[in-house]
């Protein structure tokens, strides 16, 4: 049944309805209590919502958000050091030949010339053309150009080729020559190599090796964020610590740790992994190891591994 209101009533109805549902809203914002708890919960404990996890040794404890910083950082995590070149690479950098110089110095060139020449004299005698500075700078541009060109898995004969090619690999040298210093280039003297690879696999390269990469940290500063890993440089030829991991796109190559810079992915300081110890016995908590090992000298710096 139907329920006639004159004009006058329905308006009251109406008046009254909004006075009721007016109050109510008003009350449902002053009395909430589940509103008024949580956000005291929010006001006096802003990590509520934090989650932590505990390490398997059960002594670090990690978080799921950045903790508050408070105070002044102790003063050996305080970044000292401008991120990016660093003086003594500004100051000894005037073309690009002395840029070639600060990477390859003039040691790890006398290293290779003589072991190089070495070689070649054994292999050819009389008929062996010294290599000398010139020549060496130039194989090694050339390789760092083939790079540039993104021609890996490119035949050499491609990038010499009259047509097809590029005119600056005919320009620099012959094909035939450049060959030559790929199979004679070394850099240690081979005969002595045996006995000092009993101790060292990494003899074949030991000395030039260590140059190199003690010169990595005295041309750049990292930033604030480093990023330590693993890397496999892809690699099928003989080695006697070539590594399989199956997960990587290479598949088989040399591992390396590697310490580089976040932003600039500047190498700033290296490993070779060379296998198990000559001992025989595997290492003990050799990720530890290797960390601290490539981060020596990183204070202040947040380290992503």
């Amino acid at each position: 049944m139907s329920v006639r209101y004159s004009v006058k009533e329905a308006l009251e109805l109406i008046f009254v309805q909004q006075d009721n549902s007016d109050s109510e809203e008003e009350d449902g914002e002053e009395y909430n209590p589940e509103h008024d708890e949580s956000s005291s919960e929010e006001e006096e404990n802003p990590e509520a919502e934090r989650e932590t996890f505990l390490s398997k040794n059960g002594k670090i404890t990690w978080s799921s958000a950045a903790y508050d910083q408070h105070g002044r950082h102790a003063a050996q995590n305080v970044i000292k050091k401008t991120p990016g070149s660093t003086r003594y690479a500004v100051s000894h950098v005037n073309d690009m030949v002395s840029t070639f110089y600060l990477f390859i110095t003039p040691a790890i060139e006398k290293i290779i010339l003589e072991m190089t020449n070495l070689e070649g004299f054994r292999k050819y005698g009389d008929s062996w053309k010294k290599m000398d500075e010139t020549d060496l700078q130039a194989y090694i541009g050339l390789l760092i150009l083939a790079g540039v060109y993104r021609s890996r898995g490119e035949a050499a004969a491609s990038l010499w080729d009259a047509e097809s090619g590029r005119p600056i690999f005919r320009a620099t040298m012959p094909l035939k020559l450049f060959h030559t210093y790929s199979r004679q280039l070394r850099f240690d003297d081979r005969e002595s190599r045996p006995a000092r690879r009993v101790t060292d696999k990494l003899a074949a390269i030991r000395e030039v090796w260590d140059k190199w990469v003690e010169r990595l940290p005295y041309l750049y500063n990292p930033g604030p964020d480093v990023t330590v890993d693993e890397q496999l440089v892809p690699f099928r030829g003989r080695c006697p610590f070539r590594q399989y991991m199956p997960s990587k796109p290479a598949k088989y190559g040399i591992k390396s740790w590697v310490a580089c810079d976040a932003k600039s992915s500047y190498a700033w300081k290296m490993q070779i992994y060379t296998g198990k110890p000559t001992s025989g016995c595997p290492e003990k908590n050799q990720g530890m190891r290797v960390v601290l090992d490539v981060t020596e000298g990183l204070r202040g710096s947040q380290c992503d591994m």
